[in-house]
């Protein structure tokens, strides 16, 4: 989220795409009504169905589940041929002017450098920009040059008219330059628009490039770092946004760092990819501080065990051969490939695609430990529900341990918001029963592994027996203890290098930002971007000072945001390369004479003057914002429509690629795909208001709210199957089936594409064997084993179903 919940109250136009923020939601939802009340902002929200947040639109627009790179790669040709682009932040701001090598190409669905046999694009030198004699990028002014990124991109967008749009999409040509009239409208510097986005955008095998053609979008109205502007990811939960903050994936070290490695066998190996090189003349980033960072984090996790001459315990990390996440997980498991499984906070049985595999996979297993506050279908994977979960418990040897936590309520501590503000919260409760926290579940299990590594030894027992663990109450952590050491402190006094006399940091101290990290051992922080959130002056996650000193939703003194408490990211690019605000009217940080100043701490260095030419996405070696990548993305350089791996139609764009050339395909899921003849109708996932993802199905009152499973379905559809409102319904993929009740509404409509009739359905996730709510079918079990190619999550918002009148459920079953 580069700005904040608070912030949406900027914006001048608000598209919510991606998500359904009214349903999701509700109480973040509340800024959008303040913009629309008090700031007369205009609220745009394509979807496939009409929703709670279309419900209070201005302008509602359909799309087909999964079009939507078609849908932005059209609102960016239609900025570009109309001129409505905010020139001088495009010139100054984004590489627009970088040349890109002769050899780059896209033809046919593929960029250069594709390797079919891998199923990968395994060469991709001729992504790179052009370089002079000094490394620098090359760049043309006038961004016309044929190599330049602004001609590359308006060839690429140049396809993507209003009609193809519609073909594409589905959505109607007028709805849709409607849509691009709105957006327009804040290419001027004194309008924003902010962009709103949940798991509608993620859960595809396009998802991070859908999240990146919007972010293309904002810089060329140059709406990024505005107030009222940027991309926002709306999290699903209180503390997502910490999890993933705190290295949830595999392959990552807290502050989104990166573990080393197989082939980064030594310290040197790992920095030399990781070593900060400019490609501008000037160019500062965050990530020239990065053996800072690592080094302060090896200090955090190891104390005195690290130290210069074993590179900083660098040995003790492990080193990656692939991504581990949930995909490859259920895939190993499936394969026999895996002996234990230890799943805390995760229902995997109910989050991860193609139910069935995922149960098979977990009675392949020798032990599986869930970590839950309430049962879970993953906990009770082996109990026979009749048709919800048709198993012999007989036949499964899975010894099945459920370690039941305390719930938020019943502990302290902090959570991270979308808006990546830290927040403390205090305990109301004792929990029930056994019941014990996270901190102190994994304690115990650390402290029994010292012990049993320290009596009886191992193949490489340091990494556990010398880990950092010097909390007052080893068996039970205080979290204050732990936010304090995730913050960071200083291990050895820090002197001046011009007067060693003068110390600048005392030992003990905790450390006030991560400016401050040395490289050198005597600083240790846990994670670099939540540094300054536990200082000697306090825990600043408990600040609840509401005030608003300038009146743009800025509230510097309510908890904390990661990092250094900045509020929008990338806020030096809301000044023209002067330093001079583009408007008066979306004054907010900039260059005073002296120093940078304004409503929020800028994301900049204070005293670098506009004229060091410094670029304000300081992020990048290039120091601005991308409107073409090099080897970042997996896809290629620009987002580009590749249909569902469920596809609707033959690629109208490029037939003979038709799919992503590269998404996640496990060799055991191949086959596992739909195809439009056997399962003509497209479906896609949600979540409901009264539902919290598996849990609240075990609370009364919500189950009472929305007792059971069932499918919205078009007034078209349900005529053309004989099925009334009420009735049970199969709904079948090619991986499997399940039923639900019909939901016969007007909310989904059929729309046209590439000239015939697309009937859309649509299926919440929260249903399962184990609650209050009724027994319902895992949606999840008709989902296809598919993943984005960069980030691996799976494709859960667009797939193809069949759906028929059926029986209910037998009685058996549904007590």
């Amino acid at each position: 989220m580069t700005n904040s919940w608070n912030d949406i109250k900027n914006a001048d136009v608000i598209l919510v795409m991606g998500g359904n923020a009214a349903e999701a939601h509700p109480c973040g939802f509340k800024w959008v009504t303040e913009a629309k009340s008090n700031n007369g902002a205009k609220l745009v929200v394509v979807d496939p169905r009409f929703t709670r947040s279309a419900a209070v639109a201005d302008l509602y627009a359909p799309l087909r589940p999964g079009t939507d790179i078609a849908f932005l790669m059209g609102v960016i040709n239609y900025l570009l041929k109309n001129d409505k682009i905010h020139r001088d932040y495009v010139k100054a701001f984004t590489n627009a002017s970088y040349l890109v090598k002769e050899g780059y190409k896209f033809e046919d669905g593929l960029f250069t450098g594709y390797d079919a046999s891998k199923r990968d694009y395994t060469n991709k030198s001729d992504w790179e920009y052009q370089f002079d004699e000094q490394g620098m990028a090359k760049v043309d002014d006038s961004m016309s040059s044929p190599n330049s990124v602004m001609s590359l991109l308006k060839a690429h967008a140049g396809r993507y008219t209003p009609e193809m749009v519609e073909r594409i999409c589905g959505t109607p040509k007028d709805k849709f330059l409607k849509v691009c009239e709105l957006i327009a409208s804040t290419a001027t510097g004194e309008r924003t628009m902010t962009s709103l986005y949940a798991l509608g955008w993620t859960q595809h095998t396009t998802g991070a490039q859908n999240i990146r053609c919007m972010a293309m979008i904002q810089l060329l109205l140059g709406n990024m770092g505005m107030p009222g502007g940027g991309v926002n990811a709306l999290r699903g939960h209180a503390n997502v946004q910490g999890i993933t903050d705190l290295a949830l994936l595999s392959t990552s070290t807290p502050g989104y760092m990166v573990l080393p490695s197989e082939r980064e066998t030594t310290f040197a190996d790992y920095m030399k990819s990781r070593a900060f090189k400019p490609i501008r003349p000037g160019q500062t980033s965050f990530w020239q501080n990065y053996q800072k960072f690592f080094v302060s984090q090896q200090k955090a996790f190891f104390g005195a065990a690290a130290t210069a001459e074993n590179d900083w315990a660098y040995d003790y990390l492990p080193k990656f051969d692939t991504g581990y996440d949930t995909l490859k997980m259920v895939d190993m498991m499936a394969a026999g490939q895996m002996n234990g499984l230890f799943c805390q906070g995760l229902n995997i049985m109910m989050a991860a695609p193609q139910k069935d595999k995922t149960r098979a996979g977990l009675g392949k297993l020798k032990w599986l430990v869930v970590v839950d506050p309430i049962e879970t279908e993953t906990a009770r994977f082996w109990e026979n529900h009749g048709e919800f979960n048709n198993v012999d418990p007989k036949s499964v040897q899975t010894e099945v341990f459920q370690l039941p936590t305390s719930v938020y309520v019943e502990e302290e501590g902090s959570f991270t918001n979308s808006s990546r503000v830290i927040q403390w919260h205090w305990k109301a409760a004792e929990g029930p029963g056994e019941s014990r926290s996270d901190i102190d579940i994994v304690a115990g299990l650390y402290g029994r592994l010292k012990a049993k590594y320290a009596k009886d030894g191992g193949a490489f027992p340091d990494p556990l027996l010398k880990l950092t663990w010097s909390y007052t109450n080893s068996a039970s952590p205080a979290p204050a203890e732990v936010l304090k050491e995730i913050n960071g402190y200083v291990v050895q006094d820090v002197t001046d290098p011009a007067d060693p006399t003068k110390v600048l940091l005392r030992a003990g101290q905790q450390l006030p930002s991560f400016a401050v990290m040395t490289a050198d051992g005597k600083t240790a922080a846990g994670c670099w971007i939540y540094t300054g959130v536990y200082t000697d002056a306090g825990n600043m996650s408990m600040r609840r000072d509401a005030s608003d000193p300038t009146g743009k939703g800025v509230h510097p003194n309510w908890g904390f945001a990661w990092p250094a408490n900045r509020r929008v990211l990338y806020n030096r690019a809301s000044s023209d390369p002067n330093g001079k605000p583009w408007s008066e009217r979306k004054k907010y940080v900039f260059w005073n004479g002296a120093r940078w100043t304004g409503a929020d701490v800028p994301d900049y260095g204070p005293l670098v003057a506009p004229d060091k030419s410094v670029g304000p996405f300081i992020m990048n070696p290039e120091g601005v914002g991308r409107l073409y990548v090099r080897g970042v993305m997996r896809e290629g350089p620009f987002p580009e429509h590749y249909e569902p791996m469920d596809a609707f139609l033959e690629n109208p764009l490029h037939p003979k690629v038709s799919v992503s050339p590269v998404a996640r395909i496990f060799a055991a899921d191949a086959k596992s795909f739909g195809t439009p003849d056997k399962f003509p109708i497209v479906a896609t996932t949600y979540r409901l208001t009264e539902h919290f993802h598996y849990w609240t199905k075990a609370v009364h009152g919500n189950a009472v709210l929305q007792p059971e499973l069932f499918v919205e379905i078009g007034e078209r559809l349900a005529k053309a199957k004989g099925i009334k409102d009420g009735e049970w319904v199969e709904i079948s993929s090619q991986r499997g089936a399940i039923k639900a009740k019909a939901c016969v509404t007007k909310r989904i409509r059929p729309i046209l594409v590439n000239g015939k009739p697309c009937d859309v359905i649509g299926l919440p996730i929260h249903y399962g064997f184990i609650g209050l709510a009724r027994k319902g079918y895992a949606t999840n079990t008709i989902t296809p084993s598919v993943g984005d190619a960069s980030v691996n999550t799976p494709e859960y918002k667009a797939f193809l179903v069949d759906v028929k009148k059926t029986s209910a459920p037998a009685a058996s079953a549904m007590a």
